[in-house]
């Protein structure tokens, strides 16, 4: 590695010092925003959510600091992009803790707790679910695909995508995305997002586990995005759609119960 400039190191550290003065800022109004967490407190969903906020702006502040370090440097900061990756970690648990984090389920099994947010504006949820996505898409970009942050990354665009799905109502959104409601282009938008997001989990941990673990969890994992995927095509009429993913789960499921076998002793 070439030597890092003695004058490159000091404009560097001058530029990230007022980043690292508002992330210290940020971490002690995190920490006293987590003790008063209460499970019996009406507010608490809203709390978690300006958890969310704050992790967002800590992690664009590490993902700042890391390009610093690239064009003043010649070097990413390993730490910045890990502690990006450990604030979008934070921020995807209060969502899941808010959301839930289910995959293949019926929308009553969490629609209490999306009733729960129903003073916020849905394209706000739609908004936080964009910059979350957004942040870990800039995270796993640092790092590059030949780093051993690559699958954990995948699991946690895996369970964003769970939460992006369970950001819907699914009592209402057929309606609203018919082209005489307003706000119909934004909810179509985010379902293609979704759909999107769950079809890469699906595929990621299908990947993984014909890449790395040859676990049957990863592949149950994989199986359930596509069962999620199923569910929402129903959901909108779209049967030819349904019965792709479910052709493919049935196939996929197969696959996985004959490599089970052969794995046997």
């Amino acid at each position: 590695m070439a030597k890092i400039n003695e004058e490159a190191r000091k404009r560097y550290f001058a530029k990230i010092a007022p980043y690292r003065k508002k992330i210290h800022y940020l971490k002690n109004k995190e920490h006293n925003i987590s003790r008063m967490l209460q499970s019996d407190d009406p507010a608490v969903a809203y709390k978690r959510l300006a958890l969310v906020e704050d992790y967002l702006t800590t992690a664009s502040y590490h993902l700042a600091m890391n390009t610093l370090s690239v064009s003043l440097l010649g070097i990413r900061s390993e730490n910045d992009l890990s502690e990006a990756k450990k604030s979008c970690f934070s921020a995807i648990i209060q969502l899941e803790s808010v959301f839930s984090n289910l995959i293949d389920a019926p929308f009553q099994d969490y629609e209490a707790l999306l009733e729960a947010t129903s003073s916020l504006d849905e394209f706000k949820r739609y908004s936080l679910i964009r910059k979350v996505g957004l942040a870990l898409s800039m995270v796993k970009d640092g790092f590059t695909e030949n780093s051993k942050w690559w699958w954990p990354l995948m699991a946690l665009e895996a369970r964003l995508a769970a939460v992006a799905k369970n950001c819907l109502n699914l009592q209402t959104l057929l309606q609203g995305m018919d082209p005489r409601f307003e706000g119909h282009r934004e909810r179509t938008e985010y379902f293609k997002l979704t759909q999107r997001l769950l079809q890469e989990a699906a595929n990621g941990y299908r990947l993984k586990y014909e890449k790395t673990t040859k676990r049957t969890d990863d592949f149950r994992l994989a199986i359930n995005f596509l069962g999620a995927l199923q569910r929402l095509s129903l959901l909108l009429g779209r049967q030819n759609e349904a019965n792709e993913f479910k052709k493919r789960s049935e196939i996929w499921r197969r696959n996985m119960e004959s490599d089970s076998k052969k794995q046997k002793p």
